[in-house]
């Protein structure tokens, strides 16, 4: 049975899509492990300075550069200094998926022409795609959850400084 045009032509355009969603993984990849490293540094830090010194307190470093004192401006930064890694953390899995799923394609077809070849090469993509994007996905997840945590630690300190000040 041959594809109706209408076939072909998704088919097509899907696989169009395979090599920018291969580079957009592999910049995932590599931003995750910018992240992590960025968060060792901070972690390492926040053990070595105090909140009032501002190092390794991202939130209470941006507040004091800007003058942000009012709860819901800090609560908008805060969210903004996670924007990055939470986006990283949703979408590489995403991007996993679809690069898992294009070259399932060609194997397919390759399977059916009796390709053994071709069928091991396009899983070989497929699933080293999605290992890297579920590693960088694991590794963002992580970085985010502790910085969350962190961000409402210096969110509190703030509120605290800001309510010691006014009283």
């Amino acid at each position: 049975m041959t594809p109706n045009p209408l076939e072909s032509m998704m088919y097509d355009i899907g696989q169009i899509f395979l090599l920018p969603v291969l580079i957009l993984i592999a910049i995932l990849f590599l931003y995750a492990f910018w992240a992590l490293g960025h968060f060792l540094v901070q972690a390492v830090q926040r053990t070595r300075n105090r909140p009032a010194s501002g190092v390794g307190y991202a939130l209470i470093a941006l507040a004091r550069s800007q003058r942000l004192r009012d709860a819901d401006a800090l609560d908008v930064a805060a969210h903004k200094l996670l924007e990055k890694p939470r986006i990283a953390t949703r979408v590489a899995p995403m991007l996993g998926l679809v690069a898992t799923m294009i070259p399932m394609g060609p194997a397919l077809r390759s399977l059916s022409d009796g390709n053994l070849g071709q069928v091991g090469q396009s899983l070989t993509i497929a699933f080293s795609a999605v290992i890297l994007a579920l590693i960088a996905a694991s590794i963002t997840f992580f970085v985010v959850g502790v910085q969350r945590r962190w961000l409402a630690e210096e969110l509190v300190w703030l509120t605290q400084q800001s309510e010691e000040s006014a009283g």
